[in-house]
């Protein structure tokens, strides 16, 4: 009998890149393993539906890793001389760190280094990964074999000589996020008392473009910003043609639209492991205590790996029991999501029905009042995403909004998806947001931090 099982859903394609240089056996690596829930995803969406909701405190109590499994995955590391360096009740998560020869007996893979055409080298896989018997049941994912970058951030931005203030009383141009309270008709209220968590997977802000943006706009509380690092990432502000544009976009609108609020930031590396370490990390918070997690970070449903999907999608139900509003991304691609198939695909973690999607519009206001607002899809350098998942079953909260499946040739079973987005707000650059980024004047789209 084998004593090593398949572990469902680890299934990776070989990386679109170049195989180069060899890997030195005795490289560190660090995997988060991911364990099983102790009540059954079913049984969980029922308690979210019937409105069960829990403190920080109580779940983990209730729903943490239980002793028997941190012990199981321990007894594993030990015998192929890994070296278990965190263990997280709440977060249901061991991680392990080991040469790269230790892991490649422990987890029986091959990794191999790659090269993509700009030069980045990563560390890849292909195939399953494998897990001794005694863990199956125990262990449900297995993150960090890999480091290729998985995802991508959700912003396209235009540069403008109109700086700050391009008035928003003509037939066309950007709004400062402040604009958009009264054409949006946003409640009262500065976010006082609330937290709100931001998802970034490189970049950084610069807290003097910060004082300056949010003074420019009149705003004189001080915006509470602070950063969590997570996997040795963290604020690394370089210059605004890169992911800062995506930070100070996040950070920019809902400090401006929320000023009262605490934000975090939480840095993370861009991989499978750091990015579901991330999401994980803040919604269990037990000190900053986010109430919303803004993601402005995905890929198309078919870049992902099963396991991925169920581990990402289990924490967005912790989420829900905890109260907390996960807010990502429906795309800028279309329909596409920027895959070459000629089919269409919908942007995850956005198709997660435990989380609001939100999608773009392009707005045109005049005297303080929306004009037009349609879907952004015009030409200037992107569009938004949405459609309908290949992965996730319609939900209960859509059954009666007339969700079709797929069309015939994207989805031969007729499989009925989860449709996205489920908001909408002004996301087209032409017609997006004045932002501030190292220094430099953009207007930009997002398509996730408004909707906190």
């Amino acid at each position: 009998m084998d004593p090593y099982v398949i572990l469902r859903g680890s299934e990776k394609r070989a990386p679109l890149a170049k195989k180069c240089c060899l890997m030195d056996s005795r490289e560190l690596v660090q995997v988060t393993l991911k364990l099983q829930h102790p009540v059954e995803a079913p049984d969980r969406a029922c308690l979210i539906a019937a409105g069960k909701r829990y403190s920080r405190e109580e779940y983990e109590s209730i729903f943490g890793a239980r002793a028997l499994s941190f012990l199981a995955v321990e007894r594993f590391a030990r015998s192929f001389n890994l070296t278990v360096v965190e263990r997280n009740a709440a977060h249901r998560t061991v991680k392990l760190t080991g040469t790269v020869q230790h892991m490649q007996e422990a987890f029986q893979v091959v990794l191999a280094n790659y090269e993509h055409k700009d030069g980045t080298i990563f560390r890849g896989r292909c195939g399953a990964i494998k897990i001794p018997v005694e863990l199956e049941g125990t262990v449900e994912g297995v993150f960090g074999l890999d480091s290729r970058p998985h995802a991508h951030p959700r912003f396209v931005t235009l540069h403008t000589e109109h700086g700050l203030h391009a008035t928003p009383d003509q037939q066309s141009g950007t709004f400062n996020p402040t604009d958009l309270t009264a054409l949006y008709d946003f409640p009262a209220g500065d976010g006082s008392n609330e937290c709100v968590a931001i998802i970034e997977l490189g970049g950084g802000y610069r807290v003097a473009d910060l004082q300056q943006y949010f003074a420019s706009l009149g705003i004189s509380t001080e915006v509470n910003v602070s950063s969590v690092s997570i996997d040795g990432a963290a604020n690394n502000p370089s210059t605004p043609d890169g992911p800062d544009a995506e930070v100070m976009l996040d950070i920019e609108v809902v400090g401006a639209l929320a000023p009262g609020c605490k934000i975090v930031v939480y840095f993370a590396p861009n991989t499978d492991s750091g990015f579901l370490d991330a999401v994980t990390a803040a919604v269990h918070d037990k000190v900053n205590a986010p109430s919303i997690v803004s993601i402005s970070w995905g890929a198309a449903e078919a870049q992902w790996t099963q396991q991925s999907l169920d581990a990402f999608n289990s924490v967005f139900q912790d989420a829900a029991l905890l109260g907390v509003t996960v807010c990502a991304a429906a795309g800028d691609n279309g329909a596409s999501d920027n895959m070459s198939d000629s089919k269409s695909h919908v942007d995850f973690p956005s198709s997660s029905p435990y989380v609001l999607a939100c999608g773009g519009t392009s707005l045109i206001a005049a005297n303080g009042a929306i004009q037009s607002e349609v879907v952004w899809n015009d030409g200037h350098g992107g569009a938004t995403g949405g459609g309908v998942s290949n992965c996730f079953v319609v939900p209960d909260y859509q059954t009666q909004n007339g969700v079709d499946p797929v069309t015939v040739n994207d989805n031969p079973s007729g499989f009925k998806g989860r449709g996205l987005p489920d908001i909408a707000a002004v996301a087209d650059p032409a017609t997006g947001y004045n932002v501030l980024v190292d220094g430099t004047k953009l207007q930009a789209a997002i398509l996730a931090s408004v909707s906190a």
